[in-house]
Order: C-alpha cells, then structure tokens, then sequence
C-alpha cells in the first residue's frame, strides 16, 4: 500500500509541476519579449522550429517567464538560469562566455544598418554626405549592444539607451540625431513608431560585418548539435533561404538599398571564427 501511495505521490507532482519536468526533458526556453510591440521575435523562433523540425527534434519553445533585456538574458543563460536558448549579436566576450552555433541566422544583414531620425532634423541629415560629417552627428544605441562599442571604435558619438524603448523616446525629444537599425528591423519598428515624429533616413547605409547567432549553455552540446545540424539542413534544402525571404526580401526591396550611399566600417568585435568565407551563409545584393 505504500509503494503504491508513493507511486501517486510522485504522479500528482508530475503534474503540478509540469514546467519542471518539460525544462529537463523538451522544453527549450528563450527569453520573453521586452515589450508587446516587439516582432524581433517571429523570424529567430520560426526558424528555430524549422531547425527543430528539420532534425526531427521533439523540442519545443516556450517562453522565459519573466521579461529580459538583452543582457541580463545573455548573463541568465551563462549561468544556466531561466533561458536555454538566446539570440544575439556575436563578439569575441559572448563566444568566450557561451556557446555559439555559428550559423548566422540573418545572413549578415544585422551588420547593415540604415537610421531612424525625427522628421524635423531629416533635410539637415540627409545633406550630410561624408563620413567625417557624420561624426559629428549624435547616435544612439542599447548600452548593452555590441553595436554601440562598434560604432565608437568607428569614431562616432553613441549614447547608450538603458532600455529598448528609450532608444525611440530620445529620438522623439530629439536629444540625439540618428539610431541606426538593422534593414530587417527598421521598417517594422517605424510602423510602430511613426505616430511619435520618426521617419526612416532615405540615403544612407553603414556596412559592417557582423553574425547574429543563436547561442546556449557551454554545456549544453545536445541542443546546441541539434540546432547546428537542423540550421545546415535547412540551408541545404533551401527552407532557411524560403523563410528568409518570406520576411525580409520585400523589406530590402522597399528601403531600396541598391541606391542608398554606403559607409563600410570596421567590426573589431568580430570573432577569428566566423565563417565569412562560406558564402551560402550571407546575403549579398545582386550585381547591376
């Protein structure tokens, strides 16, 4: 009787405890979304179930319980605590922190960058036409991006924004001139954001290379081989090419990128390893 009693004992707290069982089993968690508006989010958890389905993996995504920034998730996940999966922009300190699945899940185009800015300042920029101008000009960025220290060693003046949001309302008060967003976040976000005086830069473009990868646990090897061989897979198919263009292919066509003024910069943040050379994993626009 009390093997028994004990038997359902151990049942009913199964049950209870459902999220416990899920996070050691199947369960992969990535961390919520810092606001309601925020659609990052959609690309990297499709594509990651298209890397789960491609390995004919049983995982399944669910969200952190708590809202994170950018950089207390990277720290959870160092840590093994809340988060077993996170999504962000490469360095040689993330590589040496966590494990990195180098697979650049936007095809490099998160290092190429057009700017946000408040109508009212939008004739004087677009005048602006040299790089030394440019400079002289006031950025802003998250102050936990690597982006913001890419921009500095390049010479400009970046503010860091303590949180995701801040970014637009500094802009809106114009304290700063420019934020500069990748061409696949920066329509979605205007959508968002135009009701608050802020309109897309039509002329500029900087460049500068940059792989924005999934990450896990060093430990974490199963996960991050499962990632590794469903991202390959899917490359080889052509179902990651399918979906990237499926959410990003119209976005580079509207902002028209072809005709825009490129600044190429300097990425010293980028890791010996990334693989640059193979070429099937990087967007390039088409010869005229």
């Amino acid at each position: 009787m009390s093997i028994r009693w004990l038997v359902s004992f151990v049942s009913i707290l199964c049950l209870v405890d459902t999220g416990f069982v899920l996070a050691d089993s199947e369960a992969v968690r990535f961390p919520r979304e810092e606001t309601e508006f925020d659609k990052r989010q959609e690309y990297p958890l499709r594509l990651l179930r298209l890397a789960f389905k491609e390995a004919e993996s049983d995982y399944k995504l669910v969200p952190s319980n708590k809202l994170m920034q950018q950089d207390r998730a990277l720290k959870q996940l160092q840590y093994g605590i809340d988060v077993d999966v996170v999504w962000s922009m490469t360095s040689r300190e993330r590589e040496s922190n966590l494990y990195p699945i180098r697979i650049p899940i936007y095809k490099g185009l998160i290092g190429w960058r057009i700017f946000l800015a408040h109508a009212q300042d939008l004739p004087r920029i677009i005048q602006v036409q040299e790089l030394s101008e440019l400079r002289k000009l006031h950025f802003i960025q998250g102050h936990d991006w690597p982006d913001i220290e890419i921009l500095r060693a390049n010479g400009f003046s970046v503010h860091g924004a303590p949180d995701y949001i801040s970014n637009f309302s500094m802009l809106e008060h114009r304290r700063v001139d420019l934020f500069p967003r990748s061409i696949l976040e920066i329509w979605s976000e205007f959508e968002s954001h135009k009701n608050r005086g802020i309109v897309i830069e039509p002329t500029k473009l900087f460049i500068y290379p940059a792989a924005f990868y999934y990450f896990v646990h060093p430990s974490n090897k199963l996960l991050a081989n499962t990632i590794d061989k469903g991202l390959r897979m899917a490359l080889a198919d052509g179902s990651f090419d399918t979906l990237f263009d499926e959410y990003h292919l119209d976005v580079i066509n509207q902002l028209e990128v072809k005709n825009r003024q490129i600044f190429r910069l300097n990425n010293p943040l980028l890791p010996a390893e990334t693989p640059l050379s193979n070429k099937v994993m990087w967007f390039s626009l088409p010869k005229k």
